[in-house]
């Protein structure tokens, strides 16, 4: 395969998935009945309810980023830069919530908040009572949604804070202590990588579809869901997921714009060390500070959720359920990984070294589908690939992988180009002049050079696909359906031990895959 054709399969690949439906899509709510026409549109910015799901989802949205950005970014300082003991070990718990289904988070502190929940059996049922009116609606679904994401600014900020030249806080040092160092020259350094985090965790919020219909939350996602699924409405649907695409295509544009440059490589910083903050007299309190944090929000949930599982039939009754969605699930996970390495690298690569002139938009194209709610993309894969021609990828496990292509590219081209920024370009170039030829030069140059990094990117693609809820449930043929899609329907009416159990199973099944992973990752880069 040579480089050119590489390039253009990346290109096929993300129309097919991701843009030729979004674009379907559009087409079809204004194409009715053989003529043009804005009915749709007309009808939706003349309801009083599009402007409620609007003001929801913004309000939703903005809150979500708020509390995330206030929270993640001293985290990201305090794991990053001074000397916390267990930093690593505190910087994967809090992590643990990104990296489960968010329903799942929902469901755990429902446990706690509701009626029947751990406050009844504590304070009594006068309290929680007024928990369980409090954690159904905004409240608590920026809650749970702002530990969700959080780690989304936590884990970027750690990762520009590396990335910054320590001779310029030194310099900084010898006049002033360091609140004022990261207040003046730390923090302004990584703004692009706070803006990026803040703008990621706005477009993930607005297009969280789980959480807000677990809480009985009306937001844009929830009604271009049920107008899809309960009306099959395909025009309604798509003109209640419109106001999204919107705004994530004016929220990625205006980032493009105005930081990309500076937040598009992520290199660590080789200068002279990294310059870490001796914490001295604070480092234990605030340790305690933060320990207790991540108990509240990370262990004491996911303990509650165990207990409630824990009765004689419990995990048998969801074996019997659920297997079958389960291995379905793993086997799905494993191929659309494999797929998202495969097509991510290439991506990455082509983004790294800028030799076609398509380049930013792929890239950009990227981040517009991983930003772009899941139901959304459903919608629009349906509505391009439903029909008889197209039946091998439609009614087959086809139509989610290329949901799972479309939405997460973006993440297995990030790790790669942060890879390949790490790998001297000599090395690829000697073996240019040595007359190697391009694919060799990958197989046998850059790919075993970068096994870090696309295992990283294998594992994160694993647990992104195996945790989606979005795409799945909307795209799924009849008897495919995933481990996610299977309990959170049965949520509508299984008992609350059996939604344990299955939730359970899916946070042991992230973790044993984190644990296997950091563990290879490690033996890896001691190699």
């Amino acid at each position: 395969m040579g480089k050119r054709l590489a390039f253009w399969l990346v290109v096929a690949v993300l129309s097919a998935a991701g843009l030729l439906p979004i674009l379907y899509m559009l087409w079809r709510s204004v194409w009715i009945d053989g003529h043009l026409s804005l009915s749709y549109y007309i009808s939706l910015l003349s309801s009083d309810r599009t402007w409620a799901l609007l003001a929801h989802s913004i309000a939703l949205a903005t809150l979500t980023t708020i509390s995330s950005t206030l929270i993640g970014i001293p985290l990201g300082i305090l794991l990053a830069k001074t000397d916390l003991p267990f930093r690593k070990a505190l910087a994967v718990t809090l992590t643990l919530p990104l990296l489960i289904p968010p329903y799942i988070n929902a469901l755990s502190w429902f446990y706690i908040l509701g009626r029947d929940g751990v406050i009844a059996k504590l304070v009594g049922s006068a309290v929680s009572n007024i928990t369980s009116e409090l954690y159904f609606g905004l409240g608590g679904s920026t809650f749970v949604l702002t530990i969700t994401f959080m780690p989304v600014v936590m884990l970027l900020t750690m990762a520009y804070l590396g990335t910054i030249n320590p001779e310029l806080e030194e310099v900084g040092r010898l006049f002033s202590r360091w609140t004022t160092v990261l207040a003046r020259i730390t923090v302004p350094m990584i703004l692009p990588g706070i803006s990026l985090a803040a703008m990621l965790v706005f477009l993930l919020a607005m297009g969280e579809f789980g959480v807000p219909s677990f809480l009985r939350y009306d937001v844009f996602p929830v009604e271009s869901f049920t107008q899809f699924s309960a009306f099959y409405n395909f025009g309604a649907a798509t003109a209640a997921a419109v106001p999204l695409a919107v705004i994530t295509a004016i929220l990625i544009s205006l980032e493009w714009i105005f930081a990309r440059e500076r937040t598009y490589r992520l290199k660590t910083a080789s200068d002279s060390g990294f310059l870490r903050i001796e914490l001295k007299r604070w480092r234990h309190p605030i340790f305690i500070v933060i320990l207790i944090f991540a108990f509240t929000t990370v262990i004491f949930p996911l303990t509650v959720l165990v207990t409630r599982s824990m009765t004689p039939n419990a995990y048998r009754e969801a074996l019997s359920i659920a297997h079958d969605s389960l291995l379905r699930s793993i086997v799905y996970a494993i191929i659309g990984a494999t797929l998202l390495v495969g097509i991510g690298f290439l991506l990455g690569y082509f983004i790294h070294k800028r030799e076609f002139s398509l380049w930013r938009a792929l890239d950009l194209l990227s981040i517009f589908l991983f930003a772009l709610p899941g139901t959304v993309i459903g919608v629009g894969l349906i509505g391009l690939w439903n029909r008889p021609s197209t039946d091998l990828i439609y009614t087959t496990p086809v139509i989610i992988l290329m949901g799972y292509l479309a939405k997460y590219t973006a993440l297995t081209s990030r790790i790669t180009v942060s890879t390949l920024v790490q790998i001297p370009p000599s090395m690829e170039e000697s073996a240019r002049l040595a007359g190697v030829s391009w694919l060799n030069r990958i197989m046998q140059v850059v790919v075993p050079l970068s096994k870090p990094g696309i295992l990283v990117a294998w594992i994160v693609g694993f647990i992104f696909c195996l945790r989606d809820l979005g795409i799945t449930i909307m795209v799924y043929p009849p008897g495919h359906d995933t481990f996610t899609v299977r309990t959170f329907t049965l949520m509508a009416n299984g008992s609350p031990q059996l939604i344990a159990a299955l939730s359970v199973m899916m946070v042991a099944a992230v973790i044993i895959v984190m644990g296997t992973g950091w563990a290879a990752v490690h033996i890896l880069r001691r190699k």
